[in-house]
């Protein structure tokens, strides 16, 4: 039905690299001129890490990719200082909390010194690497789920000591479904215990100085680096992603990590260790199918109300513009306020684009 095919859209469909980065580069131009507070590109780390990177893979692509963004922005005419102070960061806080930390550490300084010494930024907050933080989803069991409040809470302290701006904390329940509403408010509590108990907030870079966290920042570095040479060896990022070197990369840690779970070398309490037979009960959310058929009647109503003729006469002005490599933004934006949903402006947008098709990697 219409329903599923416009989710299936939202879901699936991926731009070819090309028209991404064009996709980028109008955002960044756009906003640097109409919108200058708006932090315009959240560039994520998040999704590389829960498909099984090292936190040496997550930090060096998630750079790599926002190198490729800036040498995008640059390539349009922009000056590297118009647009970079509006670039932001989004990271995964994985288990190892000593490395999680360097991997922070070594993020912030390795964006300060290529802003300066590869790109010429000369304005500060151009040199600043500004990121939020969200908790590992994928190291959550659905195993003695309450296990999961503690792995969240070290995560968080992670993050924080590394100098994130902002953080998310999972719930103890994401594995079984949606967070009901108390896993959702421990969540909360750990980051408030955090801000106002624990007194780590009170100091810039509390382990600064600490040789094993100083030596794991220097050796993260060094790891990104010897990343950022393989990819320019393939021509920049976007040849690495076509020729699928990230992905292999990513594939090849996820299945070591495996590995070393089933043969106990890693352990994960509650998993295949500290083992219980009897599981505790825990309450999950559950969603009605009421929920369901109120938001189809809803998207319904939309498209009984709304004047279908604006809406496409923005779809067809938005794919005349991307065909003419206009900014897209203005008819993005007048598609949206004449209500034409994400599935519709995708199709638009696609007939131009076309599809991406994922590599053959293994």
């Amino acid at each position: 039905n219409d329903i599923l095919k416009e989710y299936i859209a939202q879901k699936c469909f991926v731009y070819p690299p090309d028209g991404a980065m064009k996709l980028i580069t109008d955002i960044m131009t756009y906003c640097k001129d109409h919108v200058p507070k708006w932090n315009t590109i959240s560039i994520s780390g998040y999704h590389i890490r829960e498909a099984g990177s090292t936190a040496a893979q997550e930090l060096a692509f998630t750079l790599a990719d926002g190198f490729a963004y800036v040498e995008a922005g640059i390539a349009t005419g922009m000056d590297v200082d118009a647009f970079a102070p509006q670039l932001s960061f989004f990271f995964n806080a994985h288990l190892d909390f000593f490395e999680e930390i360097a991997k922070f550490r070594a993020a912030r300084r390795i964006w300060a010194r290529h802003l300066k010494e590869r790109y010429g930024a000369k304005n500060e907050r151009s040199w600043l690497l500004r990121f939020h933080t969200q908790t590992a989803g994928c190291s959550l069991t659905a195993q003695q789920p309450e296990n999961n409040i503690i792995r969240t809470a070290w995560q968080a302290l992670s993050a924080v000591l590394g100098g994130t701006q902002s953080l998310h904390t999972n719930s103890m329940d994401e594995t079984h479904a949606l967070p009901t509403e108390h896993a959702a408010k421990i969540s909360v509590r750990t980051q408030q215990l955090i801000a106002h108990e624990s007194g780590v907030v009170n100091s810039i870079d509390p382990l600064g100085g600490s040789y094993l966290v100083e030596q794991m920042t220097d050796r993260m570095e060094e790891q990104a680096e010897a990343y950022f040479r393989k990819i320019d060896e393939y021509g920049g990022v976007i040849p690495a992603i076509e020729a699928g070197f990230f992905q292999r990369e990513i594939g090849e840690a996820a299945y070591q990590y495996a590995q070393e779970i089933e043969k106990k070398e890693r352990i994960i309490v509650g998993v295949n260790d500290f083992v219980e037979e009897d599981e505790h009960d825990l309450e999950i959310l559950k969603i009605t199918q009421k929920t369901e058929e109120a938001q189809n009647k809803s998207l319904q109503k939309l498209r009984a109300t709304r004047d279908n003729a604006v809406v496409e006469a923005a779809l067809t002005a938005l794919e005349g513009a991307v065909d003419r490599g206009e900014n897209s933004m203005p008819y993005l934006l007048d598609a949206a306020r004449a209500y034409a949903t994400l599935g519709e402006i995708i199709g638009a947008m696609k007939a131009v684009f076309g599809e991406y098709h994922e590599p053959a990697v293994f």
